[in-house]
């Protein structure tokens, strides 16, 4: 397939490869890495799935990584991305405390995780899998009919996979870079990029498993969420749990938590949920488009989303920078009491054993 061909049909590869090419290599302030994780195949096609790190290479300094486009549907995640990440590269050459900051921590991004669902104008990936219902984990309480991940059939959407196989190289791609990143450093911070549900912009967190089971870092979450919405009270996020509104089989992000803890290591995932459901009531005729529930049709709808949630990025770079003056590791009991009561009034007290 010719470059041309493909950048028409996935444009944000076309953009992020420009970057690579012509942007990164001009930034002397900070060390910059480019990785390809694996390839993928687009009609036959090899796709390099790329992931871009800025700042410390030391494997103990603290990290954020920042994720798009896990969802082929859902563009404007993988653009808001790749958007953040041009600015960093502008602001590179000037900003000096920008450049402080990232000598002390390190940055990674993958802004295209499904380019081949992307492309196809899939859900899913090229093999039909949901790769959010992907992990190897089940729900222990019930889920959402379809929506919460099911083995009927490939053609039907939210499709997990076969039992037993291999995670998709796509979902296995983000477990082996976040497994790699988190080994050592005190703290890892996540954010991933999605858009579809409802009309305001949701910063969803584990566990999209249970309803009534609190991940155990849930004080360090509430004070993330504490110290962002006390800096920018004019904001318009909905800090929550993404089971208050459904819960599903195999979320990549309750599996990454989950072996997080296993390994002593320090994970703290967050979801960015644009809610797409205002573009298309000021823009009911963009439904015509299979893209319009998940993605702001209007050029300038789409400048605004690309706007919108620089301070959100700009505020997990700074709380990174600044992990020690707020992150416990075990959960302060003040914050996890107040997280508890205002997410999970009905769970049961944590065990002991936590």
């Amino acid at each position: 397939m010719h470059a041309s061909m493909l950048y028409a049909r996935l444009p944000e590869l076309g953009q992020l490869e420009a970057l690579i090419k012509h942007q990164l290599p001009h930034i002397r302030t900070v060390p910059v890495e480019t990785r390809q994780l694996t390839t993928v195949s687009l009609d036959s096609h090899p796709i390099p799935l790329y992931a871009v790190s800025l700042g410390n290479p030391d494997p103990e300094v603290p990290g954020l990584v920042i994720v798009g486009g896990v969802h082929g549907l859902e563009r404007i995640g993988s653009q808001v991305v790749i958007s953040f990440m041009n600015s960093l590269c502008q602001r590179l050459h000037w900003d000096s405390a920008l450049q402080l900051k990232l000598q002390a921590i390190r940055l990674v991004f993958l802004p295209l995780l499904n380019p081949v669902g992307m492309a196809k104008r899939y859900r899913s990936n090229g093999n039909h899998v949901d790769l959010m219902r992907n992990a190897p984990l089940d729900s222990q309480e019930s889920t959402a009919w379809l929506v919460g991940g099911h083995r009927l059939s490939k053609h039907l959407p939210w499709y997990r996979g076969d039992i037993g196989h291999a995670m998709e190289a796509e979902a296995q791609a983000l477990v082996d870079l976040i497994s790699l990143e988190t080994a050592h450093r005190p703290l890892t911070l996540a954010l991933d990029c999605h858009s579809g549900f409802g009309s305001k912009d949701r910063l969803w967190f584990p566990y999209a498993k249970s309803r009534t089971q609190p991940m155990r870092k849930i004080g360090d979450v509430y004070h993330l969420k504490e110290l962002f919405f006390n800096a920018y009270p004019h904001q318009n996020y909905i800090f929550e749990p993404q089971a208050l509104h459904y819960t599903c089989h195999g979320d990549l992000w309750d599996y990454l938590y989950d072996r997080s803890e296993a390994n002593g290591t320090h994970l703290l995932p967050i979801t960015l949920e644009m809610g797409s459901w205002r573009w298309v009531r000021k823009n009911p005729l963009q439904l015509i488009d299979r893209l319009g529930l998940f993605h702001p049709m209007k050029p300038h709808r789409i400048q605004r989303v690309l706007r919108t949630h620089l301070t959100l990025m700009e505020f997990l770079i700074n709380a990174t920078y600044a992990y020690q003056s707020w992150y416990q590791g075990d959960s302060s009991q003040r914050h996890a009491d107040t997280a508890r009561a205002l997410w999970y009034p009905d769970a049961s007290p944590p065990s002991l054993s936590l």
